[in-house]
């Protein structure tokens, strides 16, 4: 379906974003670059308007139709990059997702060495909404760390904390258990700042040696396994965004009824007693936002 857009038309950033290309400041930077044309005319600005994504190319590719909103949810590794291509040449999830998935944006990042829930969408103005602070989403992570935990030092970070001259808003940070000179915490954090958990233990005497993302707003990472993707059903994204930002498709639902798995399958690491918590509790992809 070649769904198209109001009538005065919108900025071809915001279609392209919309059609799940990349978000509106990667498409700029495409524009710039010369990678985008319309009617075979390679364009040089992104003031352009367009009504519709007819005639729009991508490296001489046709752009598909805005389809409807989705969402997946993938359970990201340890030892692999959150963005398309890494200049260092190490694996990034793009390389992970196997060729029957859409082409999607990751909703957010995660670091090299942080493993967990990553968001997936193929709308690039939901993505955006998502990732925004001012949405007030939780993400909500267990940390190991290594050194001695000082509960009044963990309350002190709920008023938030300036570390080098950046602000961070509100940390909830509670002890679940310590193991050795080990301690397992559950953390709570509602911006997602580059690398913010890690610094803030640093800042209260505690390194992180394992970070695990186990939700993030309403979706959760359940018991989905180390590499696989699960897409969240139509109900289950309506129950959790606000009806107008999901664009509807007259396309009726194919839902996968088991996870895709990776093209290539992640290193298992040997079992740990420290891991028979982890990812145990049966768990809904989604979960109704309290209204």
């Amino acid at each position: 379906m070649n769904k198209t857009v109001d009538n005065k038309g919108e900025r071809i950033a915001k279609v392209l974003a919309r059609a799940g290309v990349g978000s509106r400041r990667e498409v700029e930077r495409m524009i710039a670059a010369g990678q985008i044309s319309i009617n075979g005319k390679t364009l040089d600005t992104p003031a352009t308007l367009v009504t519709s994504t007819e005639g729009i190319q991508v490296n001489g590719e046709d752009v598909a139709g805005v389809k409807g909103s989705k969402v997946w949810r993938f359970h990201k590794p340890k030892g692999v990059m959150t963005t398309n291509k890494d200049p260092e040449g190490r694996k990034t999830v793009f390389d992970l997702f196997p060729e029957s998935l859409p082409r999607v944006l990751t909703v957010g990042r995660l670091d090299y060495n942080t493993e967990g829930l990553l968001l997936l969408t193929n709308d690039g103005g939901l993505s955006r909404w998502m990732e925004l602070p001012k949405t007030g989403w939780k993400r909500q992570y267990r940390v190991r760390v290594h050194g001695k935990v000082k509960e009044e030092a963990l309350k002190q970070l709920r008023k938030g904390v300036v570390i080098e001259g950046i602000k961070y808003g509100s940390i909830d940070a509670k002890l679940e258990r310590t193991q050795a000179t080990n301690a397992w915490l559950k953390v709570s954090i509602r911006e997602g700042k580059n690398r913010e958990i890690r610094k803030i233990m640093e800042h209260v005497g505690l390194k992180v040696n394992r970070l695990i993302r186990t939700a993030y707003g309403p979706f959760e990472l359940g018991n989905l396994e180390e590499g696989e993707i699960d897409e969240v059903s139509d109900a289950g994204l309506l129950e959790s965004v606000p009806h107008e930002l999901v664009l509807k498709t007259q396309e009726p639902e194919q839902k996968s009824k088991q996870p895709l798995r990776p093209k290539h399958k992640p290193k298992q690491r040997p079992a740990k007693k420290s891991s028979k918590t982890f990812g145990k509790k049966p768990s809904q992809n989604h979960k109704q936002r309290k209204r």
